[in-house]
């Protein structure tokens, strides 16, 4: 049975966010670039709730690329920041080693969120499956390339080599997998709410008009619903 047919869990599950900078953001012509941040920070915020372990990963920084996002920092600040000079993640030992330890832990389905698809993310999955067992998993829209055909025929090389295609909120609820995981559903309703766009304006509604939860918020704090209506 292949391998493939698993669904990810928090426990086969690991991450890596390949030089998500603002300089390779700048490149981006295949999605919009807040639309593809919002995306990098669902993620990212996905993987704390769920204790995936994640690399992240930066090029040039201080001559080219800029610093990673931020937002991003700033749900994982207490990660080591790897730094290369290559295109190519899977050149770095640093990266190779990081990736490894999580993998002798039972994790090799590594899934990857970076800049751009048509040269780091690709080079990356391919030299990665060429030499070991892990499995690629390529969040389409956590990443981004030079255009929409430089990102679409990107991905579809590596498919076509063995990677498999996921978007961010796939990858969300598919650790999620049941509602009746209590231990995470207030923080993936949360997530949802704040990045899902349509999806999280839903749950808002079903809160307020179907559930009548309190959600007005005033100075931080939520004050119930308005008593004029």
């Amino acid at each position: 049975m292949s391998s493939k047919l698993e669904v990810l869990t928090p426990a086969n599950s690991q991450l890596i966010f390949i030089d998500q900078q603002p300089q390779m953001a700048f490149g981006v012509q295949s999605i919009d670039r807040q639309v593809l941040k919002n995306n990098v920070v669902g993620l990212a915020k996905a993987a704390k709730v769920f204790n995936i372990p994640t690399t992240i990963t930066t090029v040039e920084t201080g001559s080219f690329s800029g610093h990673t996002y931020p937002e991003l920092l700033s749900v994982f600040p207490e990660n080591d920041i790897l730094e290369r000079t290559s295109m190519n993640s899977w050149d770095d030992q640093n990266v190779r080693d990081a990736l490894a330890k999580n993998a002798a832990n039972g994790r090799k389905k590594v899934i990857v969120s970076g800049l751009w698809t048509e040269v780091c993310n690709t080079t990356f999955a391919l030299s990665c499956m060429h030499d070991t067992d892990y499995e690629i998993y390529m969040v389409a829209d956590a990443s981004g390339g030079t255009s929409a055909d430089a990102h679409k025929y990107a991905m579809d090389r590596m498919v076509q080599a063995g990677v498999v295609p996921v978007t961010w909120q796939q990858v969300l609820l598919e650790w999620q997998r049941d509602w009746a995981h209590r231990e995470t559903y207030d923080a993936v309703t949360a997530i949802v709410k704040e990045h899902s766009g349509a999806y999280g304006m839903g749950i808002d509604y079903a809160y307020t008009m179907v559930h009548k939860a309190a959600e007005r918020v005033a100075h931080g704090k939520t004050i119930g619903p308005n008593p004029a209506k």
